[in-house]
């Protein structure tokens, strides 16, 4: 495989017949627009844990060196700066994986000095080296691009309305059309944070793939996985059937089907309620909270004000009571059927089950 910059990494980094690589850098920058959850959210992931992919527990994939500054055994600075430098220059030892938390800033915007966010500083002037900086050095050597959490896979919070930083998601700093160096596009997995599992999940199919022990893996029209993000958070929530009986919470201390409520489920592609948070626990419906669409393009702008009853939610709700109180009254009454005991189910001493042995004359 040859960088962009014509440097070609040796065959020492085979892993086998498959022709697949064999060791891999995890470039890791947190230094966009963001508040380092995602980082935070991945650390309580287990299936895998980032922990057993670091340490090669996970048969078939390669020897991984992670760089992320959470994480890192370094004392920090130039020592941690060492791998990103060298990737920058095209002159990574390794094949690497870059993953972004945060979302891009638009330097263009600034007029004279200053800089929107940083990461290590100019080893020639000493002045700060702009997030926008690392991205234009390290994407075109990059094996493959993996945008964490929803500040850097759409811009997040940062990127609504009426904020000052111009702030993007990745796709729309480098294009929507860009490729890595393995041919990838961007792979998106989105989150206010992150679920950790899902994150996790990607990455080590991005690593299978490196091994080439996987194809690609499969990304929807706005680049996230789409085993993950191909169902609505409707689909695979608790209180779905609620929904569909016209049996609407009015507060959020109710069991009941949280639309007139604020909730965007319907509408929101996540599979949080499916896969819960941690171990599978939690999940913002299951644990009484509404779904505010942070997995979307569109969010923040698109859901807001939070806690305020969707678009079209009004209109869905009034159509499916006439249909919801009659499907009610009829299970209803069916429960009520089949909770008594058939009348054959006592002590006297006749048998009137039925049982009729035909084949006796």
């Amino acid at each position: 495989m040859t960088t962009a910059s014509g440097t070609r990494h040796t065959s020492e980094h085979s892993a086998d017949g498959r022709g697949g690589i064999g060791e891999i850098d995890i470039l890791w920058i947190s230094e966009g627009m963001s508040c380092d959850g995602d980082t935070v959210s991945m650390t309580a992931a287990d299936q895998p844990a980032i922990e057993d992919v670091v340490q090669g527990l996970i048969p078939g994939l390669p020897k991984i060196n992670l760089y992320n500054k959470v994480l890192s055994p370094t004392l920090g600075g130039e020592e941690f700066l060492a791998p990103f430098r060298a990737a920058a220059r095209g002159a990574s030892r390794n094949p690497f994986i870059l993953v972004i938390e945060g979302s891009i800033p638009n330097q263009n915007i600034i007029e004279g000095d200053g800089y929107w966010t940083s990461f290590g500083n100019d080893e020639d002037t000493g002045e700060p080296l702009t997030l926008n900086w690392w991205l234009d050095h390290l994407t075109p050597h990059a094996w493959a691009v993996v945008a964490i959490g929803t500040c850097a896979t759409y811009g997040g919070i940062h990127a609504m309305a009426g904020n000052p930083t111009g702030s993007m998601g990745l796709a729309d700093y480098l294009g929507w059309d860009y490729t890595s160096q393995a041919g990838l596009p961007i792979v998106n997995v989105p989150g206010c944070p992150v679920q950790p599992e899902n994150f996790m999940e990607t990455l080590t199919w991005v690593l299978y793939h490196a091994a080439g022990a996987a194809p690609p893996p499969p990304l929807d029209d706005k680049l996230r996985p789409q085993w993950l993000f191909g169902r609505t958070v409707h689909e695979g929530c608790d209180r779905a059937a609620y929904y569909e009986q016209g049996d609407f919470a009015k507060d959020y201390n109710s069991p009941k089907c949280q639309v007139k409520v604020g909730c965007w489920g319907p509408v929101v592609n996540c599979n949080v309620p499916k896969r819960g948070w941690m171990a599978g626990i939690g999940g913002c419906p299951n644990v009484g909270g509404i779904c505010i669409g942070c997995t979307m393009p569109g969010f923040p702008d698109a859901f807001m004000p939070f806690m305020d009853e969707p678009t079209g939610g009004s209109l869905s709700a009034t159509l499916i009571r006439p249909y919801g109180a009659f499907i009610r009254r009829m299970r209803g009454i069916t429960n009520f059927a089949v909770n008594q005991e058939p009348k054959w189910r006592h002590n006297e001493p006749a048998l009137t089950s039925g049982y009729d042995p035909h084949w006796r004359s």
